[in-house]
């Protein structure tokens, strides 16, 4: 969590942070804790190709893996465990979208452009933080994708 605090630190930004004690570790466990909709948690998912990506996409929707990799151009599979650890220096369920352990290429897909803010993971798998959408897409540079399964 505090690698978290100082990136946002460092780059100017106010978050409000939360720890519980019970886990927050999906996006089910994490609305409950907060009280809000599951589609306003932002969860982070690892892929691995070439490269690492970490797709950040609202907590009610789940990654299309060929449309995420026809965009990034190239065949990608979701990350182990283990693998999540070793390139984004955090455990699953505790993922941020920023800052990561490695190099990765952070992609953010259109759904979280619904709400205003979000709540993301902080770190570890029993802390959030709420931030601006508009504000994470400015600090990380990303562009908007699409590659959430559509029904």
């Amino acid at each position: 969590m505090e690698s978290v605090k100082r990136f946002l630190l460092n780059n100017r930004v106010d978050a409000e942070f939360r720890v519980f004690e019970q886990s927050t570790k999906n996006s089910q466990l994490a609305a409950n804790a907060l009280g809000c909709s599951v589609s306003q948690i932002a969860k982070s998912i690892v892929f691995l190709g070439e490269r690492v990506y970490v797709v950040v996409i609202s907590g009610d929707k789940r990654v299309d893996t060929n449309k995420l990799s026809q965009i990034v151009g190239e065949r990608v599979r979701i990350a182990t465990p283990e693998e999540v650890y070793k390139f984004t220096g955090y455990k699953v369920g505790g993922v941020p979208p920023f800052p990561h352990k490695e190099e990765v290429k952070v992609l953010l897909d259109s759904s979280l452009k619904r709400f205003a803010y979000v709540w993301a993971a902080a770190g570890c798998e029993n802390a959030l933080f709420k931030i601006e959408v508009n504000k994470m897409f400015e600090l990380l540079g990303a562009k908007e994708v699409d590659v959430a399964i559509t029904s």
